[in-house]
């Protein structure tokens, strides 16, 4: 079996009948140019160790390195290999907040935006984990299931806004049941949730959620965005900040990061909370979070590999090449005494 990487590279072939034709031309101005000087007769006097085999014996060469490295270019790829690929390391679920609350500026530009990078900068670090995204606000919402493709996570990532759920209010019970319900629980790979919120929780019956995903061995790891004296929620058009959101009474809601409920939900599911507003922070939190935890192999795949044959087709242009250097284009004296090409009967 073979197979070609780049077959377009065919299309260099091409040059050799502009070699050819350029040889060609080239020798009919020298022949005629000749002929203005003196007749062949004279010429094998004047010049008796002109070869009149070697030009025509150097473009054959030329032509022959012209296509060897044509060939090497495309690259025929012979005979094949199997070769098993096996990917080890941890499922990991990231569930970010997508209330309103997490509209607010006290952390640059926003909560919502500071979530979306810390996921980002994370999936970056990562080499060969599998990642999911669950979005949440009043209820959860699944955004992408298990995966390696980072390319898609940070596809699905970036379209994370505060107005993909129209109930509002945090629930962090059901983005922990969401999440939990990604994982393979006959998959014994280690398995997290990585949660990022400002913390607020409008339901109140996070404890039960922790214990079911406690009991499927999942850890959380929250990462709190925003700061302990709050900021209000702004209500823009247009990029503009047009009012604050208030409440029932009319007065402006500040929103505040809930540090210890987050502290609470990691501490019951072993794992731990970390300060979201310091990316660095977060990333060796993340690095040294997975670096304790073991790395089980989640899946095998074979692959067919096919063998590259390009080396073989360079060498010999290269041979050739270096053979051109000393093919002069006079006669050759020892192949005269042979007489091998009969030049001496065609001079007399």
């Amino acid at each position: 079996m073979y197979q070609l990487d780049n077959s377009t590279y065919f299309y260099s072939l091409l040059l050799l009948p502009i070699l050819w034709l350029g040889y060609y031309l080239v020798k009919r101005w020298k022949r005629k140019a000749q002929r203005s000087f003196a007749t062949s007769e004279m010429l094998d006097v004047l010049s008796p160790n002109r070869s009149k085999f070697k030009p025509g014996l150097k473009l054959f060469l030329y032509s022959l390195v012209m296509g060897l490295l044509s060939i090497s270019l495309v690259n025929p790829k012979i005979g094949s290999e199997v070769e098993t690929v096996r990917r080890q390391g941890v499922d990991i679920v990231f569930a970010v907040d997508v209330s309103k609350s997490m509209l607010a500026e006290d952390v640059a530009p926003n909560r919502i935006e500071k979530a979306k990078h810390l996921v980002h900068s994370i999936i970056s670090e990562l080499v060969s984990d599998r990642v999911g995204i669950v979005a949440y606000a009043a209820q959860a919402i699944p955004q992408l299931p298990i995966t390696t493709d980072y390319g898609a996570a940070k596809m699905f990532l970036q379209a994370l806004n505060t107005d993909m759920l129209s109930s509002q209010g945090t629930a962090l019970s059901s983005a922990i049941d969401l999440s939990s319900s990604y994982f393979d629980q006959s998959n014994q790979v280690n398995k997290i949730i990585f949660l990022l919120t400002d913390g607020e929780d409008h339901q109140q019956q996070i404890e039960s959620a922790v214990e079911a995903s406690v009991e499927k061995g999942i850890k959380i790891f929250t990462i709190g965005i925003g700061t302990e004296t709050g900021a209000p929620i702004p209500i823009k058009r247009g990029g503009v900040i047009e009012s604050y959101k208030k409440d029932l009474d009319g007065n402006v809601v500040i929103t505040q990061r809930n540090s210890q409920i987050l502290q609470n939900v990691a501490l019951m599911s072993q794992g731990k909370y970390q300060d979201g507003n310091d990316t660095q922070a977060v990333l060796d939190f993340v690095a040294q979070a997975l670096g304790q935890m073991d790395k089980k192999e989640f899946e095998s795949q074979e692959f067919v590999r096919y063998k590259d044959r390009f080396q073989p087709f360079i060498f010999i242009a290269i041979v050739l090449l270096f053979l051109d250097i000393f093919i002069f284009e006079t006669k050759t004296k020892w192949i005269q005494r042979i007489n091998l090409f009969n030049e001496n009967q065609s001079a007399q």
